[in-house]
Parts: structure tokens; sequence; C-alpha cells
């Protein structure tokens, strides 16, 4: 059996080769993410389109972790700031799964990988409508990161060509840490304990907020990401009977708008003062939604008001009942969706 250290030139190879498929699909992956938006589906690019990708990065903000819904909040406010990301967040997909995908700056494009999985796991890895797959893709692609990293691209390379053709500049210390070369055994095993480390935390932590079953027993996530849920604020009614509100749009799936179907107006009592059905809510004009944002909106819709995930509007809604005449306080507003779910919020009696 032979005893040659892993870290050697021909142990290093033999990692590469190891590795090969790991390298490929983790390349691919992101390759693949930003070529559909720089070539096979630029729709995705363009802010006119309904592909544009500040929709998608809305339907985030429910679930994102560390105060980054405030910077996606942020970026929607602001334009230019949003389109530069957009562009800069794809071409980093695009060039660093290519260099993955040859083998090329593997130390570095691998790096690059895990900080783009950590941020897509801050921003979508509470969604998924049958199970958390925007968490599990974040999570296996950070670990393939951090294995690549650690390893290099080895055989099978352009690392390996350059290696091999520029002795000189592979002896560099800084090629060895940004491409590919064996590492001494010492530095192989203490960065292998870090990245383990970092691994474990990321992904046990990640998960235990998700979904528990950790420390806890299983829970189905602080946000869900298959029921819609709105929340409700700013309620106020005039006498006359006209009632506003806002509403946030904050879980359920991304993929299917939700549809408000009925809004009723209860009394102290909780019986209804006034009632807007799908019809009414169909007809509604532009100027009943002042939306938050330029990108996922409410809108009125099919015998309904419907919304993306992470919409933000203020509603205001005509009186319903003719020459009506509000007095006295303890008024509420409720909202019901297609899901026959009911959300409410309390609404102020304005002067």
């Amino acid at each position: 059996m032979s005893t040659e250290s892993p870290t050697t030139m021909s142990g290093w190879r033999l990692t590469g080769i190891v590795l090969l498929c790991a390298r490929f699909v983790q390349g691919w992956i992101y390759w693949g993410g930003g070529s559909r938006r720089f070539i096979y589906a630029p729709q995705k690019l363009n802010p006119d389109a309904p592909q544009w990708m500040a929709n998608k990065f809305q339907t985030a903000m429910p679930g994102a972790l560390l105060g980054m819904d405030h910077v996606v909040d942020y970026l929607l406010h602001h334009f230019y700031l949003l389109y530069a990301g957009v562009i800069v967040f794809s071409a980093v997909e695009l060039f660093f799964g290519l260099f993955l995908i040859v083998g090329f700056m593997t130390r570095l494009s691998a790096l690059m990988t895990m900080g783009l999985s950590f941020v897509l796991m801050l921003l979508f890895g509470w969604q998924g409508a049958t199970c958390i797959d925007e968490w599990t893709m974040a999570a296996c692609n950070f670990g393939m990161g951090a294995t690549l990293l650690l390893g290099g691209a080895g055989a099978y390379s352009v690392d390996s060509w350059l290696a091999k053709s520029r002795p000189k500049t592979a002896s560099k210390p800084w090629f060895t840490w940004l491409a590919s070369g064996a590492l001494p055994d010492k530095t192989v095993v203490t960065l292998g304990k870090v990245l383990l480390t970092v691994t474990v935390v990321f992904v046990v932590s990640t998960y235990h907020y998700y979904r528990g079953s950790v420390f806890t027993p299983f829970h189905p996530g602080p946000v869900s990401p298959a029921k819609h849920h709105v929340s409700m604020t700013d309620g106020r009614v005039l006498a006359n009977g006209t009632v506003s509100f806002h509403a946030y749009l904050d879980g359920g799936t991304a993929d299917v708008p939700a549809h408000i179907v009925r809004i009723e107006l209860l009394g102290a009592d909780g019986k209804v003062v006034e009632v807007w059905n799908g019809a009414q809510l169909a007809v509604l004009g532009k100027s009943a939604f002042a939306n938050d944002y330029r990108y996922n909106q409410f809108r009125a819709g099919f015998e309904s008001i419907q919304a993306a995930v992470g919409s933000k509007a203020t509603i205001t809604l005509p009186a319903a009942m003719p020459n009506l005449r509000l007095g006295a306080s303890g008024y509420s507003i409720a909202v019901t969706t297609i899901d026959a779910l009911t959300f409410k919020t309390a609404a102020q009696l304005a002067p």
C-alpha cells in the first residue's frame, strides 16, 4: 500500500480526478444561471419584461435572513444599484462557473461560488413549496465549493496545463492559493478543519432555523413557503364607508400569485358592516393601489385582488354601500384569500 502523502504532486492530481465530477457540476450550476440571463433568456435582465430578476429578488424578502430583506428593499427603491447588482451577480455566476468547469483559478472560483451559495441561502433558503429545495441547493453548493477550495483542480484542468507550461508561474504562492497545486500537509489539515467547522455551522444552523429537527421538534418554518400570508397594518375607515389598509404578502409560494376574493369591514361586535366581493374587487382601478415597488404588485385580477410574494401596497376601497354614515369605533378589516384564509387588522375611524 502506498504511503504517499495526498498533498504531493501525484496525490494532488489524483485528488483532482476524484473531485472532477463535483467540479463540473458546481461549475455548470452557476454557469447555467449566468448564461440563462446573458445568452439564453436575456429578458431576465430586461427591466420591462415579466421575467426581470427584480421580481425574483422581491419574492425573497419575507424570509430573508440577517437583514437581507432591508437590503433588497433598498435596492428595489434604487434602480441603478439594483440593475448593477443583478448584472454583477449574474456575471460572477457566469465566469466563475465557467472557470470551475475548465478548472481555471479553481480555488478562487470555488471561494466565489461559496460566497454565492451563502448569499442565496440568506435570500432564498426559506423557499420551496413541498420541501426547502432552495436550502438544499445552497447547502450542497456550499459544501462542494468548500471541497474544491481545499482540493483545487488537479488533473484535466487549465490550472494543470498552466503548471506544466509555465512552471515558474506555478511555483508562486499566489498560484497555489488562487488556482491549484499541492498545499503543505499541515495547511491541508488546518484548512480542512476550518472549512468543516464553517460548513457544519452553516448547514445545521440554517436547517434548524427553517425546519427544527436538531434541538427542537420539526416545524414548518418561521415563514411559510407554501401558504400565502397577508400582513395588514394602518387600517383606516371614513364615515362614508371608504376603507384603506396597507397589505404585505409575506408568505407563500413564489410561483403562484395570491388572490384576495373578499374584503369585509367589521364592527366592534364582529358583524359585517360592508363587504366587497370578488366581482367588485376585480374592477378596481389602478388608483386603488399605491404599491411600494415597481415590480411585484397588488392589482385587480380575475374576480379578486392578486399579488405575488413580496408585494406591498396601500389599498383603498370605495364605499360598498351608498349613503353610509359610520360612527363610534372598534372597526376592523378582514381579507379572505382564495384558499379560505382570513387576515385582519384594526381600522381607525378617520375624522
